[in-house]
């Protein structure tokens, strides 16, 4: 079978970075205007106080220090805790595709390539910020790439599963090279006003240039060994956000349509399974897990990552075994493990294996095994 390398990747990352502290001072903020106009209520019974929040809390919570986004403003103001994004022309390059277009050109300059050697293009994230035209045909047309392209949503796994399409689609010979693109811009389905969720999410792009061996000509080389991708449903995280809201008389207001999740029962589901779901994946590429240097995991919070390690090692894992980027980008979906895997190869030397491992709603785990050329 042919074989197959990432020989590029991209990051983008937005202009402005929001701290524990920052975040935590205008949540504190609503939180006391909220108890004192119901208090009331809070007294009667029908309705509950809002607990204030710390950074301490947060750290320890999630291993997250800061966290970057598209638009600070209007975040921290307690009394709209909203972003101000403004709405774009439809004749103008949509913000989705203007974060995509900037990872990917960095992309392809790693990897030595151009839009022309480009034939498929696959933007795959947690969240599109439009129904259609696809976001992945808006991007080919604004790179100037002649082929074809479609969006994909996995959730936060969704990096890993266009990986695999995109091995699929070169080893075919549909596609001479193909860009995987991961724009989140996941401040946008976040509820800063829930203190159990407002903390975890980051806006961020990566870009994946994936092609055939023998055409690559980057030193910036990956050989794909093995992929391996495994779904089961699960509603402990979920958002109902979308045009059937539309339908909703209710009256309910649009935060019980965003990010929500049972943390515990993720952690205690989702850890073993991509424990497992690594092993398992490792041992088909005819390799064991010691011989594994590197391992790029989903970034969503670091005790997930530092149990998963342990379960897989048999021990806590060495500085740079699985570097962390979360601490600065917080969780960012799909995005997470390719800007550690980005931030994180140059220092590898020729034949170091790594595996990149993403899990998250669905659940949807994706690994991919690979090794320094």
């Amino acid at each position: 079978m042919k074989q197959v390398v990432i020989s590029g990747t991209g990051l983008f990352t937005p202009p402005h970075s929001i701290s524990n502290e920052e975040l935590v001072a205008a949540f504190n903020a609503y939180a006391t205007q909220f108890n004192a106009d119901n208090a009331a209520a809070i007294a009667a019974g029908e309705a509950v106080a809002i607990e204030a929040s710390s950074a301490g809390f947060i750290e320890k919570a999630s291993g997250i220090k800061s966290r970057f986004v598209m638009e600070k403003d209007g975040i921290l103001e307690p009394g709209r805790m909203t972003a101000r994004i403004a709405e774009r022309g439809d004749d103008e390059l949509s913000l989705q595709a203007e974060m995509c277009v900037a990872a990917a050109r960095q992309a392809l300059a790693r990897a030595g390539r151009t839009p022309a050697d480009i034939d498929m293009l696959i933007v795959a994230c947690s969240n599109m910020q439009r129904a259609y035209p696809a976001m992945a045909v808006e991007v080919q047309d604004a790179l100037g790439i002649d082929g074809y392209g479609f969006d994909m949503n996995v959730a936060c796994s969704s990096a890993t599963f266009g990986i695999q399409t995109a091995m699929a689609a070169v080893q075919s010979g549909q596609a001479r090279a193909v860009l995987v693109l991961n724009p989140e811009i996941t401040s946008g389905h976040l509820n800063f006003r829930d203190r159990d969720s407002h903390f975890i999410f980051g806006d961020a792009c990566t870009a994946i240039v994936i092609e055939g061996a023998e055409e690559a000509v980057s030193g910036h080389q990956f050989e794909i060994l093995e992929s391996k991708l495994k779904t089961k449903f699960s509603n402990n995280i979920r958002n109902n956000f979308g045009f059937m809201n539309r339908f909703d008389e209710s009256g309910v207001g649009k935060a019980d349509k965003l990010f929500r999740q049972q943390g515990r029962k993720v952690f205690k589901e989702v850890c073993p399974m991509a424990a497992e779901m690594i092993r398992e994946t490792v041992t088909a590429a005819g390799l064991e897990v010691g011989q594994i240097a590197r391992f790029w995991l989903h970034q969503a919070n670091l005790s997930m990552n530092l149990f998963i390690t342990r379960m897989l090692l048999g021990r806590d894992a060495e500085a740079g075994e699985a570097p962390v980027i979360l601490d600065t980008y917080a969780n960012t979906s799909s995005a997470g493990s390719i800007i550690a895997f980005h931030k994180h190869q140059d220092d590898m030397t020729a034949g170091a294996l790594g595996v990149i491992c993403s899990f998250g709603a669905g659940y949807s785990i994706g690994c991919v095994v690979v090794r320094k050329k």
